[in-house]
């Protein structure tokens, strides 16, 4: 359970461990903001945003595991943009990176481009709530009563979009390459 303690300046302590959370946590993150957004640049800008977010209260954050924290901030923050068009908006720069950040620990999750690439479409036609609840429980490996608290709803209520997320995706014409044929007995 996070515990806040006070603010930064309050307390004085610098994010020490800030720095090594992103660095092993950043691919998972930028994981599940692309499977959120669809879109690379939008996952990157929703990540840094999120990260943002939490490192000016990181010193107040007191817990085992800081992950909850972080994935509710990006997953408030995803829903803000949504409802307020905001992650739509694009920001010009002079020069564009040569790489994608992060983009081998996101593909080394995934043995072949062309599979990674359907299942993200699959994924981006369920609607907004259940590719949430979706994300969260099999990229974010997140417990049901975890995605609840994530999310903000009835552990419920996660049980029965998951069902229906997962029966869309069943039904869904373009993963039928991906099915496993029925066992033998």
């Amino acid at each position: 359970m996070l515990e806040l303690v006070g603010t930064q300046e309050e307390t004085g302590a610098m994010p020490v461990d800030f720095s090594e959370f992103v660095a092993a946590r950043y691919g998972s993150l930028l994981g599940m903001a692309y499977l959120l957004t669809h879109d690379h640049a939008l996952a990157e800008d929703l990540v840094q945003t999120a990260l943002a977010k939490c490192w000016r209260s990181w010193g107040a954050i007191r817990a085992d595991d800081p992950s909850a924290y972080v994935r509710r901030v990006l997953l408030n923050t995803y829903r803000a943009w949504w409802r307020t068009k905001k992650g739509k908006r694009e920001f010009p720069t002079e020069v564009l990176p040569s790489v994608l950040v992060g983009s081998d620990s996101v593909d080394s999750d995934y043995d072949n481009v062309d599979s990674k690439a359907v299942l993200v479409d699959a994924l981006a036609r369920l609607p907004r709530r259940m590719r949430t609840v979706v994300v969260l429980r099999y990229l974010g490996d997140l417990t049901e009563a975890e995605t609840a608290a994530t999310v903000g709803c009835a552990v419920g209520t996660i049980k029965s979009q998951t069902s229906r997320a997962l029966a869309k995706l069943r039904q869904d014409p373009t993963l039928n390459d991906f099915r496993h044929p029925p066992l033998a007995s």
